[in-house]
């Protein structure tokens, strides 16, 4: 079959098939038909609109550093774990931490390094397996191998499913360990194909082959962009495409479910680019909607330069409490309150919890934003 085949390994009762991928490119190579064209012309027009817009965003920093957050809340999400954006913004976030939210800030702290360390090497198996390590650093999956590729058997289907029962079994290791390599040579190879296909092919091929015994979805998720950024698609790590993703979740499985059973890439392709439409769009309308946040009111205390450091710390953490925002900001624990005061009297910040005994200051606009 074009996409691979079915390995049968073991004997007797304990003999089971394992899906060998073939190499990439497919072979023959990914029909351009019409359809195919119109949208990945589209999904070219919205990656280089968003690389336009976030060359003009003034507080580019500040912007993704909390669309990394919203990324890694969502990759995580589509994994199963039970976060949200304010469990992850909470000020005593060390303090409250539990498992499903220090998974999204490893996640974030495997983001980050990514986006730093790829200065110093190209995007190759070394890079993914110092991302994963990062990733599984502690707590959850941390015995499952972190930093290395998997040395046993894994496969996907519900919970305590057994092996015989699941849905889909990788190849075996022997076989992952051949198919990660031939990747890592595609990844890097002359192979004349727009980036944008390219991208959609190592996605697929990396969740396929799942290389790792836990990690697999968020590190792949993380490679789209990574590859993205060393083709020159991207200058800026601003794409995300988990919420779509997650949106289409079922979809999203189907599609390289199908792949794998009849050898059609093409849909495959087609849906990934359709996620890059839609996540290009997400994040122009994002930053587009922060920016003018900003500009509003930062007009609005023109006249106010205290107040002005308090909305830029907000604009940092939007979610703040009276006794970090002081130290913070090296400001007196009652000055700081009736500057928060201020603000709310301005409808800037709402108490999210009036009557608890640390109070919780919301900048609401602004997650109402990232919570879209």
């Amino acid at each position: 079959m074009r996409s691979g085949s079915y390995c049968n390994n073991l004997s007797g009762e304990l003999r089971y098939q394992s899906f060998c991928p073939a190499p990439l490119p497919p072979n023959p190579g990914i029909e351009l038909t019409p359809e195919l064209v119109q949208v990945l012309s589209s999904a070219h027009a919205s990656l280089s609109r968003l690389d336009t817009l976030s060359s003009a965003i003034p507080s580019l920093d500040l912007f993704l550093s909390m669309y990394l957050r919203r990324e890694a809340l969502i990759s995580s999400q589509i994994e199963g774990t039970q976060c949200t954006m304010d469990d992850l913004l909470d000020p005593d976030v060390d303090e409250n931490t539990n498992m499903d939210v220090q998974d999204v800030i490893h996640l974030l702290q495997a983001l980050n390094y990514a986006i730093t360390r790829r200065k110093d090497i190209p995007l190759c198996n070394r890079l993914l397996l110092e991302i994963h390590s990062v990733l599984l650093s502690e707590g959850r999956g941390s015995e499952r191998q972190p930093g290395e590729f998997r040395r046993s058997q894994n496969w996907i289907g519900g919970n305590g499913c057994a092996l015989k029962d699941a849905r889909y079994i990788p190849p075996n290791v022997d076989d992952m360990t051949q198919a990660i390599s031939d990747l890592e040579k595609f990844i890097h190879s002359d192979v004349p194909m727009d980036p944008l296909i390219s991208a959609a092919l190592i996605h697929y091929q990396f969740e396929t082959i799942h290389p790792f015994l836990d990690g697999n979805g968020r590190i792949g998720r993380l490679l789209i962009l990574l590859f993205l950024m060393e083709r020159g698609i991207l200058s800026k790590p601003v794409l995300y495409i988990s919420y779509f993703l997650k949106k289409n979740q079922i979809e999203y499985y189907d599609r390289m479910t199908l792949v794998r059973t009849s050898g059609n890439y093409e849909q495959w392709v087609k849906f990934f680019l359709e996620a890059i439409v839609a996540a290009a769009t997400d994040a122009s309308d994002t930053a587009i909607a922060l920016i003018r946040l900003h500009e509003e009111n930062t007009a609005r205390l023109a006249q106010k330069p205290k107040l002005q450091s308090l909305l830029a710390y907000l604009e940092q953490h939007p979610i703040i409490d009276i006794p970090h925002t002081a130290d913070a900001l090296s400001l007196s624990f009652s000055t700081t309150a009736t500057r928060l005061q201020q603000l709310e009297e301005l409808g800037i910040v709402c108490q999210g919890n009036a009557k608890a005994r640390n109070r919780r200051f919301h900048y609401e606009q602004y997650l109402d934003i990232l919570r879209r």
